[in-house]
């Protein structure tokens, strides 16, 4: 790591910065720039501001960063950094803070030796940000003096002036997300503070603190890890019982390139990758984690064939080596390639071959090292390998069964006419009542209903030879027709809406969370793919007279009794309470909760796949202690759950 850790250049300035193109476009298309105008675009907007202030912690400058949330969801960043340069950028004849703030593509990032790893690959952040910010003002700290400068929308509304003396660097920067612009401007604390946590993981040395200063929603967190990223796998796996006590940490570099692995077994089920370049998340991988797996399957069997663990004729695939595994990648290059401004992917091929070469020499030599370690993971994947052609016995003893090959349908599912995915959807009932109400009043014509009965099983403490053949499950694993685990196909997907509608009680609840367990584990595309949706049935049914209303909640209650009231404020409104789905008539069914002028959806989405690995393993793993620390820190957040 010192090759990228080096002090690239001793003075930080005008020089360095390079001006591209214009501001123009971000206003009018600021998807392009930020992923969505929704809750994920506003906080993009301050994981732009922080990653300026990370590239000065990777250029060898900044070891302190804050972030807080101010009253009014003002975001304040601040770091102790060089400061942004203040002298004039001779391409413009501007001060380079006016530059980097108001237009489009200019900073240190695109060769002139500003920086040498940066994570805003587009040099897009500060300018965006500021586009995007019904006012932003910064501060800088540089030269003894404090520079300050304030925009709107864009545009520059203070010149630069000097506002006092400093005996410290750094930038300070305050911005208001612009109301025109955004769905919503408030920030959920816990959302940055995730991701904070990530970047301090990933930057072994770097403080990074996060305060919320809202009445009522005060918090304050301090993250440091001089582990690094070998921390950051004892966190994923903090819920889960690993086979080895050691994290296997490996790392190397190529030129100007550097790979970190960090990697440990645990005795679950399931795989947890997690991939940065330049310590931007990479959901979908890469040519990173591409190295790692061709190099992890080789070296676990080369390892059990010299051990002699291996029969000569026997080999593990991916899969059985990546069972119970939790991986952090990260990797650091000059010239990252990544697919769109989001990131979500990396091409560099040189970097599967820096990966490939790290994992190849360190893990070998680390199994040589520690027989016992490989002896365990060799154990493990053996088992997997074992399951995996169970769970294939199963599968087609099961297709053998259902004429599943022909296409025939479970029996409890009542499908739609439409044939077209895209314009197809599935409800998930649980209970043949309920079952009935939706089918009768349903619209056939897109609308599918499969019934569930009964407590499905839970499939965090199960792998896949137990699924296929589960009289609860498969009839879902067949409707859906995309297979399951490796085999899962979206291609074959029969519907694009997949809406789980369970009571809202506890045992309502209870299903929701098994179904989503079984998607996360087994057919995660479908939540990262924005398929998957929770039905949000009416609570209560209020009457006056021949009037009928219903509400979603308490307060809807309330409020609808007292409109219903308003003429006569001594007028009897009736108000019941629905015990289940299975008690309203289909008509009732249709017009709350199914009909899709009216109705309301609960989109299942993604945004943190290490968070939700974790809540799963918490709520529905083997360990008991989690889970209940986890029940008595939440129970006040679940007082009306059978409401």
């Amino acid at each position: 790591m010192a090759e990228l850790n080096e002090k690239v250049t001793q003075e930080y300035d005008a020089s360095k910065i390079q001006v591209l193109e214009g501001l123009e476009a971000v206003r009018m298309r600021p998807g392009m720039y930020i992923g969505s105008t929704s809750a994920s675009g506003l906080h993009h907007l301050v994981y732009e501001i922080v990653d300026n202030a990370i590239d000065e912690a990777l250029a060898g400058y900044c070891d302190h960063i804050e972030v807080t949330i101010e009253p009014g969801d003002i975001i304040k960043v601040s770091d102790n950094g060089r400061g942004i340069p203040v002298d004039i950028q001779e391409q413009t004849g501007k001060p380079a803070l006016e530059v980097v703030y108001t237009v489009l593509h200019a900073g240190g990032k695109f060769g002139a030796g500003g920086y040498k790893v940066s994570g805003g690959l587009h040099g897009v952040g500060a300018s965006v940000v500021n586009a995007l910010s019904d006012w932003l003002e910064v501060d800088v700290h540089k030269n003894g003096q404090i520079y300050h400068m304030a925009f709107s929308r864009g545009e520059k509304t203070e010149d630069m002036r000097v506002t006092g003396k400093t005996d410290r660097t750094g930038t300070v920067v305050r911005f208001h997300p612009d109301p025109e612009m955004f769905d919503d401007t408030v920030y959920d604390y816990e959302t940055l503070h995730v991701r904070m946590r990530e970047q301090a993981f990933l930057n072994a040395g770097l403080r990074i603190s996060t305060r919320d200063e809202r009445p009522g929603k005060e918090a304050f967190d301090e993250m440091y890890y001089e582990g690094g990223i070998r921390e950051f796998v004892t966190f994923i796996n903090k819920n889960k019982t690993p086979i080895h006590e050691k994290v296997i940490y490996m790392s190397g570099d190529r030129s100007d390139a550097t790979a970190e692995v960090a990697i440990q077994w645990n005795d679950g089920y399931n795989e947890a990758m997690v991939s940065f370049a330049n310590n931007i998340h990479t959901p979908e991988g890469g040519m990173h984690e591409t190295g790692f797996k061709t190099a992890l399957t080789r070296v676990v069997n080369a390892y059990g064939h010299k051990a002699k663990i291996l029969k000569d004729d026997e080999t593990l695939s991916g899969d059985d080596v990546r069972e119970g595994l939790t991986a952090v990648i990260s990797v650091k290059l000059t010239n990252p390639q990544f697919e769109g401004q989001t990131k979500a992917k990396l091409g560099n091929s040189e970097m599967r071959t820096l990966v490939d070469s790290v994992v190849s020499d360190k893990l070998e030599q680390f199994l040589e090292e520690n027989p016992a370690v490989g002896k365990a993971v060799l154990e493990k994947a053996m088992t997997a390998s074992r399951a995996r052609e169970a769970a294939r016995k199963a599968r087609e003893s099961v297709r053998r069964k259902t004429g599943l090959e022909s296409g025939q349908m479970p029996d409890k599912l009542q499908d739609c006419n439409e044939r077209d995915p895209s314009l197809c959807e599935i409800y998930i009932v649980e209970g043949d009542s309920a079952a009935g109400s939706a089918i009768q009043g349903r619209d056939s014509r897109f609308q599918a209903i499969l019934a569930m009965w009964g407590k499905m099983l839970n499939v965090e403490k199960a792998r896949a030879d137990k699924i296929y053949g589960n009289d609860k499950l498969y009839p879902l694993i067949v409707a859906l027709g995309a297979g399951i685990g490796e085999e899962f196909n979206m291609d074959k997907l029969r519907y694009h809406k997949i809406i789980i509608m369970a009571d809202a009680d506890v045992d309502g609840a209870h299903i929701r969370t098994l179904l989503l367990t079984f998607f996360f584990r087994y057919m995660r595309p479908l939540i990262e793919n924005g398929y998957v949706y929770s039905a949000v049935p009416p609570l209560f049914k209020l009457t006056r007279g021949k009037q009928q209303r219903v509400a979603y909640s308490e307060p809807e209650r309330d409020a609808i009794s007292a409109e219903m009231r308003a003429d006569n404020p001594n007028a009897k409104v009736d108000i019941n309470r629905f015990k289940g789905l299975g008690e309203m008539d289909p008509h009732e069914l249709w017009e709350t909760t199914m009909d899709p002028e009216k109705r309301t959806l609960r989109r299942i989405t993604l945004e943190d796949a290490v968070a939700a690995d974790q809540i799963f393993t918490v709520l529905m793993g083997e360990e008991v202690e989690p889970r209940k620390q986890w029940i008595e820190e939440n129970a006040k957040y679940a007082v009306n759950l059978d409401y």
